[in-house]
């Protein structure tokens, strides 16, 4: 039977106000079942990288591209989610010499005060990590920035997320914490989502996502989840199976140095498919990676337990997630999830 601890694991977003109510909440339902525990990114990174638009707005080496029309994010049906006005560096600024403020260093700083003190006061289980998720620097860039602009922009942006990694690493000690790399417009670049991907784009994203989680020093835990987005709840693309995930997870880890310590994937509700789930034949697993399926949908046990045993033909040991964060879902749905992770859990 699978060790309880780590039976789970949450993306990061949750649909409540502030990162205390997440962790008593989280803790006082899913506790037992968790290694690891997000803030909820609750405030201005409930929208995932959204926020950063604004900075980048506000940013004074940075300006709307006049020469490229607004991009249209359009999910997989078809209907158009937003459309945004991509920013460029303003003619004349040196790209070296341009720092980005992220914010996420503060927001996790700010939390683990948190963290810590529910811990120490017995709120939250001893044996549990806090975890900080941040995005890489193609979440922001393929949405927010435009193409000519992009590939400068990825260098910029991966020094600034480096910076306020080593300003998270220097005030947590690492016993204590977990990095989960975002890895979402990566994904729908394997899935020819963005028309403009450059030629050499799988090199691009493998040799970036191996250097940021080299980035990560040894002792903190680190792991990569994999998504298709959901800026709506819904996939901006539907995978045919689960080939591209396995591509991705094998190349990440050739590309990385240091110990993955787990790996997560979606799974459409629907799926309960055989053709879904054999690519993970072909994954690679290395040595101390945990599997994360993201199978578990609200109120769907019947379903949750189908996907299980289908998975399990494919996947010899796995543990248990949803497909993506829970920050854009009604948060009236927020009492279901839990309960759906909890049945799952105790059935592992």
């Amino acid at each position: 039977m699978m060790e309880t601890a780590g039976r789970l694991h949450l993306i990061g977003s949750i649909p409540l106000d502030n990162s205390e109510q997440v962790f008593r909440r989280l803790a006082s339902e899913l506790g037992p079942y968790l290694k690891r525990m997000p803030d909820g990114e609750t405030g201005e990174r409930s929208r995932w990288v959204y926020f950063q638009r604004q900075m980048l707005l506000d940013h004074p080496a940075m300006e709307i591209d006049p020469t490229v029309p607004p991009y249209k994010f359009i999910q997989w049906d078809g209907k158009v989610v937003r459309e945004v006005e991509q920013v460029r560096f303003k003619p004349g600024v040196d790209p070296a010499t341009v720092v980005f403020e992220t914010g996420y260093d503060k927001a996790a700083l700010a939390s683990w005060e948190v963290f810590k003190r529910l811990r120490d006061a017995g709120a939250i289980p001893r044996h549990v990590r806090f975890q900080v998720c941040l995005p890489t620097p193609q979440a922001s860039g393929y949405l927010y920035v435009s193409g000519p602009a992009r590939e400068t922009y990825f260098g910029v942006y991966e020094r600034a997320l480096k910076t306020a990694l080593a300003n998270i690493v220097a005030a947590i000690p690492a016993a204590d914490l977990s990095i989960q790399w975002d890895v979402c417009q990566e994904v729908l670049a394997f899935e020819n989502y963005f028309k403009d991907r450059p030629a050499h784009y799988k090199a691009q994203i493998f040799e970036m996502l191996g250097r940021l989680g080299d980035a990560v020093p040894t002792g903190v835990e680190m792991g990569y989840h994999l998504c298709y987005g959901s800026p709506r709840d819904e996939h901006l693309v539907q995978p045919r199976d689960a080939a591209i995930l396995v591509e991705m997870m094998n190349g990440i880890a050739a590309a990385t140095k240091r110990r993955i310590d787990f790996l997560h994937i979606p799974v459409p509700k629907g799926r309960i498919d055989e053709a879904y789930y054999a690519p993970l034949k072909a994954w690679k697993q290395p040595a101390g990676t945990r599997l994360y399926l993201g199978l578990l949908h609200h109120d769907d046990d019947a379903g949750d337990k189908a996907r299980i045993a289908v998975a399990r033909r494919y996947a010899d040991d796995f543990g248990l997630s949803a497909e993506c964060g829970w920050g854009r879902t009604e948060p009236g749905r927020l009492p279901g999830l839990l309960k759906g992770h909890r049945v799952a859990a105790e059935g592992l």
